[in-house]
């Protein structure tokens, strides 16, 4: 029998991740592969992989597309965060930090479909927040 989750458990680690508090983000999904001092010059996704550079040699595998493809607020995260350091020498803290945002995202990905389950579950929108009258 599947273990039932509340919604506050589930809101409770969306939470945590977004403030990149979870400890599931110790656990990188990805691999930087190239040199370590790459510098963030194109940046484009394919393949499963965030390219750092033109030739496409270096970057993040393991990034999926839906991950790579996930925006909050009109923003496509996994690019905006590197565009936003064109130029600059990505630091070993800088690639953990990337990688730490590619887990949230995945998980936060998986946590939304939970969520929907849980609600249509329990009637669907508006019906599971609801108050039932008591006898």
């Amino acid at each position: 029998m599947p273990k039932k989750t509340s919604l506050s458990v589930l809101g409770g680690d969306l939470v945590a991740l977004h403030l990149l508090e979870s400890p599931k983000l110790a656990q990188p999904i990805t691999e930087f592969i190239g040199g370590r001092h790459s510098v963030a010059e194109k940046i484009s996704g394919s393949r499963d992989t965030v390219w750092l550079d033109k030739a496409q040699t270096t970057g993040f595998l393991g990034v999926r597309e839906d991950v790579w493809n996930f925006q909050i607020g009109g923003y496509q995260v996994c690019a905006k965060w590197l565009k936003d350091r064109k130029g600059r020498t990505l630091s070993d803290d800088d690639i953990t930090h990337y990688q730490k945002i590619v887990v949230a995202l995945s998980e936060t990905i998986r946590l939304m479909a939970e969520i929907d389950r849980v609600i249509e579950a329990h009637g669907g929108w508006p019906g599971a927040f609801q108050a039932t009258a008591t006898a």
